[in-house]
This record gives C-alpha cells, structure tokens and sequence, in this order.
C-alpha cells in the first residue's frame, strides 16, 4: 500500500514550473487510425496517404516515450512532459478543450509545442487536489492544425479499505434527443492502452484499482470516454465540421458497465453527456461547427 501521510504541498514550487515548453515531432502515419477503428468496431474510411484523420483522433500521435525508471508505483510518469514530480499520489483525466484549424491528413509531417501554462491547489469533498493545465499546439504543412488544452487532478491516496471518494451526482436535461450505448471491456482497455503507451495501472490492473485506489473494477480512460463522445458528436452531425469541442470530466466509468451517450442541438452547435449505469453525469461536452 502507498504511504497514507499527507505530503505538505510547496504549490509555489510547482508553480515555478508554469512556462515550461517542450517541443516534438511525428508523422501521422495510417496504422493507429486503422487500429483505433477495429479497437471500436467502427467503419472509418480505409486510411491512405492523403485521408483526413477524424477530428479527436490527433491524440494517437505524439505519444510519450516514458522509461521504466520513469514510473511511479501506479504506473504512471513521476512527470509527465512539462508537469512537474507531483506530491500527490493518484491522477485523474480533468477534462479537455479542442480547437481544430485545419484537418491533419495520413502523411503529414507535424510539429508539437507544448507549454504548461497553469497549477492550482484546492481543496473539496474529495480532499486535497492539485490541477495542472497544459496547452499544446500541433502544427501540419499548411500550419497550425490543433490546439489542446488538457486538465489533469492530482488526489490523496486512499485509505487502506476505503472507497475512492466520488463527486455529487447530476442527471442530464430530459430532452435529449440523441442516444447510443456502450460498454467498454477489459480486451477494449488494453489496446486503448496499447494505443496510446498508456501504463497507468487503473486501467489494467484490477487489484490495484480496486485494493490500493478504491474503485469498483478497472476504470475507463478518461480521453477513451473522450474519443466515444466526439465520435458521437461527429456521428449525430454528419453534415458538420466541428470548430471548438470542450469537455469536462464529471466522474469516473468502469469496464463491462453500461455507458450511455446523449445529447442534442444547441444554437452554436450540440451538447452532449455520457453517463453512468445510474444515469447520472460521468462526462458533458460543448461543441460548436465551423
């Protein structure tokens, strides 16, 4: 089991390292977009030189090359690009805005900047949490293509036998007028895994999910959520190219429950929602079209 102390946080020495820039290059290449497809049953168009990557799927390149000796206990990097080395032990996926300039095509040449623009502490019914925001921009032949801004919570350890604390509960508005379900299991987490050089033991390892962070069963990638939620915008829009796609992360999912998507038209866009076998709000997301 972790250490359970509490750690006194020095959060203007995490702050010192807001600014931070790393910058990467990759080449959008076909093959995780094929994989990406068959991982999730979906009919995309076979890739080829030249074809248009679907929008929310840039996230499949420009992967980290972690070193074993890089890892923590939980199998996630001690840091994280230009995160620093955080004092609390557990991550969670906060929620993600993207603006798309430009499509990235199979074959593209890309360049990656990456900054770490903001860390904040606070403190809630779950505990002690540390926020840090970074912002990337991935630039193609034609110029910039993407811009990502990612949240990412940093928690407490939980007690030995204890539940991971959960956030209140919300339900969606009634009158949506999309809905899909989903269910995600474990064969779905590992190449989701896979396919994004992900190591994180909450993912994989059930006992360590379920002894050592107190969940249920093995949880579901937050941007995994992320990638069925923006297919299903793009789906219940085929006519739409999306402008701005903003989502928060309510609440965790976990593999072999059920996982409900709804949303409907806003006047910019569309909203939707995914949720819990409960009905309640795990994920929401704005969009707005071109």
């Amino acid at each position: 089991m972790p250490d359970m102390t509490a750690p006194a946080i020095d959060i203007e020495a995490l702050q010192s390292h807001i600014g931070a820039k790393v910058e990467d290059h990759d080449t959008i290449t076909a093959w995780p977009m094929a994989a990406m497809a068959a991982t999730l049953d979906r009919k995309e168009k076979l890739p080829e030189i030249g074809t248009p990557i679907p929008q929310g799927w840039h996230q499949f390149w420009f992967l980290p090359t972690t070193r074993p000796g890089e890892l923590g206990p939980d199998g996630a990097p001690t840091s994280s690009g230009v995160i620093p080395a955080m004092p609390l032990p557990r991550r969670m996926f906060a929620g993600t805005t993207w603006t798309f300039h430009q499509p990235l095509h199979v074959g593209d040449v890309c360049r990656r900047e990456t900054e770490l623009v903001d860390i904040q502490m606070k403190s809630g019914s779950t505990g002690t949490l540390v926020f840090a925001t970074v912002v990337s921009r991935i630039y193609g032949p034609n110029g910039l293509a993407v811009e990502e801004e990612r949240g990412t919570a940093f928690r407490e350890a939980v007690a030995e036998g204890a539940s991971s604390a959960a956030p209140k509960r919300e339900t969606p508005p009634p009158n949506t007028i999309w809905r899909r379900e989903h269910s995600c299991d474990e064969a779905t987490l590992f190449r989701f895994s896979a396919l994004t050089f992900n190591t994180h033991r909450i993912h994989y390892d059930t006992p360590w999910a379920k002894d050592v962070e107190g969940y249920p069963a093995l949880v579901v990638h937050g941007p995994l959520s992320s990638t069925l939620l923006i297919n299903f915008v793009r789906d219940s829009n085929p006519s739409q190219t999306i402008k701005t796609y903003r989502m928060r992360a309510r609440a965790p999912l976990f593999a072999n429950t059920p996982i409900t998507l709804v949303g409907r038209p806003t006047a910019e866009g569309c909203e939707c929602w995914s949720l819990t076998p409960e009905g309640t709000i795990a994920m929401q997301v704005q969009v707005s079209f071109a």
